[in-house]
């Protein structure tokens, strides 16, 4: 993800989010945060979809991940988490985290599909709503739960 790639971000982000992310807060991402990376997919010059995330020592974070609501259904979802998985794995790191809310069933669909499996419920997490958040990971290396979680 490049800055001039924020205009296709923010609409799909505002189209898909009720809590979206501001332009600022893509921006900082990209220029400042030295643990996250972001990436687009795209469909010729078209960014059709982007994932966040925080790679801290030998775990990586999903902060964000939105496929444009007209393109979805089509696996370009799973397209950039297979990406980011592979890499992972290649690179020996440890576990991936996210969270999802309750209600996107969607999502956690997805995510159980991956080996992702919950682990625990973050309270009162989104804001708009005051729904919880429900922790998501799995092992990198074995695809399970690390022993003890």
């Amino acid at each position: 993800m490049r800055a001039e790639d924020l205009d296709e971000v923010v609409a799909i982000e505002r189209a898909s989010f009720g809590m979206p992310w501001s332009r600022g807060a893509f921006l900082y991402e990209i220029e400042q945060n030295r643990v996250a990376r972001c990436w687009v997919l795209r469909e010729g010059d078209a960014v059709v979809a982007y994932l966040c995330l925080w790679e801290i020592g030998e775990e990586l974070h999903v902060t964000n991940i939105a496929v444009h609501p007209r393109l979805r259904r089509r696996g370009l979802a799973r397209q950039l988490l297979t990406a980011i998985l592979d890499d992972g794995r290649s690179r020996r790191l440890r576990s991936v985290t996210l969270e999802v809310r309750p209600t996107n069933e969607e999502a956690r669909t997805l995510y159980e599909s991956f080996g992702f499996k919950v682990v625990g419920r973050r309270k009162g997490y989104y804001y708009d709503t005051g729904e919880d958040a429900l922790i998501m990971e799995t092992d990198l290396q074995t695809g399970r739960l690390r022993a003890g979680s």
